[in-house]
């Protein structure tokens, strides 16, 4: 599951790259939601899932759905349609499990031990090598071709996955992932309608592209590799989980590699190598010491 959830989130940059030149932003996710919904409610109708107990389970599900699915792939298509490069903007992203390691210390309490934390910041060191290649030759214009905000929709879209991977294990582990990902993504079609109705034109060019595009994040993101996250955030430690998004650049510049033949060299088939052994030390069980209480009990 693990091996599976890494290759199919890596291929979201991809998915963005063929789509965005054919629809604005919040436009292109408007439209995805809507289909990720259709499908879903084809699913519904045949396995008739529960839904949530209670109206404020609905609304902790509401929560998370505006933060992994709103904030942080709002953040990620608007730096890439900005002009910001998609490996910069994964290297930004490729942050998050060390944030989400502060946060679930600092707002959950969660017990991480050191061997965890090493192998977190072996991870941040793996990703900074992977990416060093692309982003050291042109350090000196670093900014050139895009405008300095599309960092801090990045930055925002990092926020947004970090904050929802801990606030989707903290209230809403006990929800069917079926019906709890239909509501996900219908408060994300509402935010996502909002603001293409408002900042942008909402035209479209319905090119083969933009349609494969389409099929592709539907079926393969928010279908395949967001229901793999939910399963994995329910049954391992948040830091863990996080620890997993390490290994997405490396395999996107993988991707890039047999796709558009971009050469890896030294330095990058090394850092893809600490990023491996930083993500194993985390997933390992034994790097988490034991819980003091049972309610820590992962």
């Amino acid at each position: 599951m693990p091996v599976t959830f890494v290759l199919l989130w890596s291929t979201g940059f991809i998915g963005a790259k063929f789509g965005l030149p054919y629809a604005e932003p919040f436009t292109l996710l408007f439209y995805r939601m809507l289909l990720t919904l259709t499908c879903l409610a084809v699913l519904m109708a045949f396995l008739k899932p529960s839904w949530p107990a209670s109206l404020r389970q609905a609304l902790h599900l509401g929560v998370t759905g505006l933060l992994v699915h709103g904030v942080y792939l709002g953040g990620v298509f608007s730096a890439i349609e900005a002009g910001m490069p998609a490996g910069l903007t994964a290297l930004v992203v490729g942050l998050q499990p060390l944030l989400t390691g502060v946060l679930a210390v600092l707002v959950f309490r969660e017990q991480i031990g050191a061997r965890v934390w090493l192998g977190l910041l072996m991870g941040l060191a793996g990703v900074v090598m992977v990416l060093g290649e692309k982003v050291a030759p042109d350090s000196a214009g670093l900014f050139d071709g895009f405008p300095l905000w599309a960092v801090f929709f990045a930055l925002g879209s990092l926020v947004g996955i970090s904050a929802g991977t801990l606030y989707q294990k903290r209230y809403c582990g006990n929800t069917d992932l079926i019906t709890g990902a239909f509501v996900q993504y219908c408060a994300a079609a509402m935010a996502f309608g909002l603001l293409a109705v408002t900042l942008e034109t909402m035209e479209v060019q319905w090119t083969p592209q933009l349609f494969f595009a389409l099929g592709w994040l539907v079926l393969v993101l928010s279908l395949g590799a967001i229901g793999l996250l939910l399963a994995l955030i329910r049954r391992g430690a948040s830091a863990q989980v996080a620890s997993l998004f390490y290994l997405v650049t490396p395999v996107t510049a993988l991707e890039a590699w047999l796709l558009f033949d971009e050469q890896l060299g030294w330095l990058a088939l090394f850092g893809t190598a600490i990023t491996v052994a930083g993500v194993y030390l985390v997933m390992t069980p034994r790097a988490l010491p034991r819980a003091a209480s049972p309610a820590k009990t992962e």
